[in-house]
């Protein structure tokens, strides 16, 4: 499959010199265009993402072998958790964003009467796309089509982690775009850091709180408003309600798709001691029955990024059975491959290594509760995560669950699949992230909404003015008064 693609040369400072120099000139074309990209109307827009749409359909199967060659992603996977998902983007997008762009009337207050309010939705201008590695096309592409709905134009940055994915998706931009209007920039770390010196109006970051830090810091400099897309411990909670079986399958399916390499993962699980037992035994059939008695030989199972992420890993799985976690399925590991088998770890104590930070991996933590309270509490004692997954039949129960805690997003009985309704918002809070995307959330995270007030020929305000006679005097204290009313 790979036989299709060209190795990626090695980087060189030459080389990451010249992405530099390149970031740098379209930034500076991009710079004489927003004005006229930013005054486009809804027709010409939705010919832009149609023009997207097709590119990604003729770069198809490039995509296809580049995933597999970046780290063995399945091209039916690959086709399931990213490209339909941006198709879907797209199609949204094209059908509403003429609503999406129409001014929203707003009502006006009696002291304006006489006058008409509403919102302009307008593009901020230029944006800054940073992206990972983990679903290259979805976390690329997914934000392209709000900045593209809302008027911008776009430079974008994919990781370097995945060479092949990036030099496609470079050749599916300039497909779709007049560069001066939507670019793809290649290179190392250096390059990342050359663009977010520049003085962006909106920068977009996909990735890990420590750089999500930076992005926000680089962005300070030039007041460049932010979305942060990050990460976190996202928990699955089964109430005492909860189909163990059904819940196990659904957990193990979203835990271990691409690897377990998804931000919105479930990181562990807390169910009851009494189903605990028949949870481990229904997830570590629901394993053998998806990936087979040996992983490594399924096609359907990608491997990790890097040798860090695998070392990484690795150390945190051994020293949480240092620490008294037991392995219930899996554990095997080939380093040459950088695989690690999709691994099951029951008996898991608060305090072990592997709930020290977000697994990012295929590991799934177990960790058993007799008291839903102290269930919810732990929860609580961690940062906010991306998503929380609630598990149960009991509606009360499932409501005090939500209730009781704080999420970037919530799913009940199933993971993951909020990422496929383009009519939610996602995104995190605290250090899960900041502001959200997707459908029109994603138009309107690169937009900037214009407050217009259109006064007419009359206006009360001007009996206000100065001088503050008696007479103003009792009309303020009667605006006064009437505001307070209940």
């Amino acid at each position: 499959m790979t036989d299709t693609l060209i190795p990626p040369a090695v980087v060189s400072a030459d080389a990451s010199g010249e992405q530099i120099a390149r970031a740098r000139r379209l930034f500076a074309l991009q710079r004489e265009a927003r004005w006229r990209v930013g005054s486009t109307g809804p027709r010409e827009r939705r010919d832009r993402l149609r023009g997207l749409r097709a590119a990604l359909l003729r770069h198809r199967a490039e995509l296809h072998a580049a995933v597999h060659a970046d780290f063995r992603k399945n091209a039916v996977e690959f086709d399931l958790t990213e490209l339909q998902v941006v198709l879907a983007e797209i199609r949204h997008a094209i059908h509403r964003l003429p609503r999406w762009m129409r001014p929203r009337r707003v009502s006006t207050p009696v002291l304006l009467a006489h006058a008409r309010s509403h919102i302009r939705y307008e593009p901020k201008g230029q944006a800054l796309i940073l992206s990972p590695w983990n679903y290259p096309l979805l976390l690329t592409m997914g934000p392209l089509v709000g900045a593209v709905a809302a008027g911008n134009c776009v430079i974008l940055r994919p990781s370097e982690k995945v060479p092949h994915t990036s030099r496609v998706m470079g050749r599916i931009v300039a497909d779709a775009f007049p560069e001066d209007e939507a670019a793809l920039v290649e290179g190392e770390v250096e390059v990342a850091d050359t663009l977010l010196a520049m003085p962006f109006d909106h920068m977009f970051f996909t990735g890990s709180t420590a750089v999500g830090r930076k992005v926000m810091r680089a962005a300070a400099e030039h007041l460049a408003s932010v979305t942060l897309e990050l990460g976190g411990k996202s928990p699955a909670v089964l109430d005492r309600s909860a189909d163990v079986r059904t819940a196990a399958e659904r957990i193990v399916w979203s835990k271990f798709v691409n690897a377990g390499q998804t931000c919105v993962a479930p990181d562990f699980v807390l169910v009851h001691a009494s189903e605990e037992r028949e949870f481990v035994d229904a997830a570590a059939a629901t394993l053998a029955r998806l990936y087979g008695a040996d992983p490594r030989a399924a096609d359907s199972f990608p491997r990790l990024i890097d040798d860090r992420a695998y070392e990484r890993l690795t150390r945190a799985v051994d020293g949480s059975v240092a620490a008294g976690a037991r392995i219930a399925a899996g554990g095997e590991r080939h380093a040459g491959e950088r695989y690690l088998a999709p691994t099951l770890l029951a008996d898991v104590p608060p305090h072990a290594p592997i709930m020290d930070e977000e697994i990012f991996g295929p590991v799934l933590p177990i960790l058993a509760y007799r008291d839903l309270d102290r269930a919810l509490a732990e929860v609580n004692a961690r940062p906010k995560p991306l998503a929380l997954y609630v598990f149960g039949r009991d509606r009360r129960a499932t409501r005090r669950v939500i209730a009781s805690t704080r999420a970037g997003g919530t799913v009940v009985n199933n993971a993951i699949v909020h990422l496929g309704n383009p009519g939610l918002p996602f995104g995190g809070a605290g250090e899960s992230g900041q502001g959200s995307y997707h459908g029109f959330h994603g138009f309107r995270a690169f937009s900037h909404e214009r407050a217009v007030l259109v006064q007419g020929r009359l206006s009360l305000t001007k009996r206000l003015y100065p001088p503050y006679t008696p007479r103003v005097k009792r009309l303020a204290d009667l605006l006064v008064r009437w505001q307070a009313r209940r």
